[in-house]
């Protein structure tokens, strides 16, 4: 699949929070002509949801100021995640972590981590409030020195590409996710 015409589309505007629902943005790298053809995309490979949203100025992607930790836990930057995805999440049950400092959160982007399974990260090195903040909402925090790479504008999830993603079983319900 590719974006054409006038089409323009980065993938890290796309945020997925399970099989069926994902959040797409139009903004600084998605225009609505990218994000049309990718809704179509998303459609046709049996995703029943998509939220569209658009990002507020000064967002480069959706992936900022949202990520998914849990099947039910995800961390907002409130000032630039779109209300929409808010209270998507919240109605479908959504514990937030919120990041309450603009300045660490643009230093070390400790929002800029990887899922590696439901309740762990890999994240980088210093962000000690919200690591704290991850640890007390019960997640397993893999903290790597990227200092190199962050100097240059890239975190830790700009390095990663999803290929594919496993399901993950909820033992006490029983339910893939």
């Amino acid at each position: 699949m590719s974006v054409h015409g006038s089409g323009t589309f980065e993938g890290a505007d796309v945020i997925w929070v399970d099989e069926h629902l994902c959040f797409l943005a139009e903004g600084l790298r998605t225009n609505e002509e990218g994000a049309d053809q990718v809704e179509r995309i998303l459609r046709e490979i049996g995703v029943t949801e998509v939220v569209r949203v658009g990002l507020p100025h000064g967002a480069m992607h959706l992936d900022g100021p949202l990520g998914i930790i849990d099947r039910d836990l995800a961390v907002v930057w409130p000032l630039r995640t779109p209300f929409k995805v808010v209270s998507t999440l919240r109605q479908r049950g959504f514990r937030f972590i919120e990041v309450d400092d603009e300045r660490e959160a643009q230093d070390c982007l400790p929002m800029n981590f990887v899922a590696l399974a439901p309740g762990e990260i890999l994240m980088p090195a210093g962000g000690l409030a919200m690591r704290q903040k991850y640890e007390t909402a019960g997640v397993r925090c893999y903290v790597v020195d990227i200092g190199e790479c962050i100097k240059a504008g890239r975190g830790i999830h700009c390095m990663t590409g999803f290929l594919k993603r496993d399901a993950v079983c909820n033992t006490t319900r029983g339910e893939e996710y």
